[in-house]
């Protein structure tokens, strides 16, 4: 495994709080084109299929994201950094070198982007996405997710919806959280705070299950997790909201909504012999290091560390816990249930 300490940056403590401005910049620009993209265009319009990537399916409101990105990184991204960009809709090597004319050779950085995490309840307006953004040094494919240092995820709102928040670390510095008015761009400082609570009852905490290819798995190890922790089910009270977005399920831990959520779906999926494409890439967990900035367990299903390629395909299991004596309590009875699939 690779990775920083707190106590060390690949970049000066300067450079790493621009490159986290930058992040910030970057995010408010597409969240802008999107609100700005969508007025007056009926759902079915945002919701048609665009294309077929080699990560995900690309649907039209994706595209206004898409073209934001080119268009802030080929104006605003320092020539001094040049680096490669990792992003779903990005798929030919010419498409992802900023500054234009770079060598893949010649960059010093990696940002992972996720465009738009969410789409399918924004495209429907059900729910806010998530622009996500991570830095890493440049290690070709060696890049991995412990080498993110800097990141910001930037809410995309629903249409009625006047405020968007904004969380964003530099690694080992803690969190720089904002909310911006989309009516007239004022931005304020906001707090967040991840659940205090030391069990899981009354509250919500679930996995994704967010399509019908094992879904029924799914539920059933979370109701045997229910059942071993509190007993028999039928009077256990744990609410279960299903936040079709990675970054989303995040802000949803951070607010201090949620106890836990994870994404067991790589596991369930390969063991039901289901081929691995509807699940969480790298880049939809570009942003977990702000939730160890804010205190909150972030690790693989198994136990240690969610160490994967920072790329477009590996299948990425994770689960995040509010604070660690919901870990401690949960995180035996669940790894002895996924060890057991």
């Amino acid at each position: 495994m690779t990775g920083f300490s707190n106590k060390s940056l690949p970049m000066t403590e300067t450079e790493a709080e621009k490159a986290r401005r930058l992040l910030c910049e970057l995010g408010d620009f597409v969240r802008d084109a999107v609100v700005k993209g969508r007025v007056g265009q009926e759902t079915s319009e945002l919701a048609r299929v665009a294309r077929e990537s080699v990560a995900d399916t690309i649907y039209s409101i994706d595209t206004l994201s898409e073209e934001a990105i080119v268009e802030w990184l080929e104006r605003h991204w320092p020539r001094e950094w040049p680096m490669e960009l990792v992003a779903e809709g990005f798929d030919e090597p010419e498409m992802r070198l900023f500054p234009r004319g770079t060598g893949l050779e010649e960059t010093r950085w990696r940002c992972v982007i996720d465009p738009i995490d969410g789409t399918r309840g924004i495209m429907y307006d059900k729910r806010p996405a998530w622009v996500l953004a991570g830095l890493a040094p440049q290690r070709s494919k060696e890049t991995r997710l412990p080498d993110v240092f800097v990141a910001a995820m930037t809410e995309i709102p629903t249409s009625k919806q006047w405020r968007a928040d904004q969380i964003s670390a530099v690694r080992g510095r803690g969190l720089l959280t904002e909310g911006i008015d989309v009516r007239n761009g004022t931005r304020e400082s906001v707090t967040l705070r991840a659940s205090e609570a030391r069990d899981f009852l009354h509250g919500f905490a679930s996995t994704a299950k967010f399509f019908p290819a094992g879904k029924t798995t799914a539920a059933r190890l979370e109701e045997a997790l229910w059942r071993e922790l509190y007993g028999g089910t039928e009077s256990v009270v744990i609410f279960d909201d299903q936040y079709i977005s990675t970054g989303g399920m995040f802000y949803e831990l951070l607010a201090g909504h949620d106890r836990m959520n994870g994404d067991l779906r790589p596991m369930i999926l390969r063991q039901e012999g289901i081929e691995l494409t509807l699940v969480c890439h790298p880049y939809d967990v570009c942003t977990s290091m702000l939730l160890t900035e804010a205190g909150i367990i972030f690790e693989s299903p198994v136990g240690g560390v969610v160490d994967v390629r920072l790329d477009l395909t590996s299948p990425v299991a994770w689960v995040a816990y509010a604070n660690k004596a919901l870990a401690e309590l949960a995180r035996p009875v669940l790894r002895r249930l996924v060890e057991g699939l």
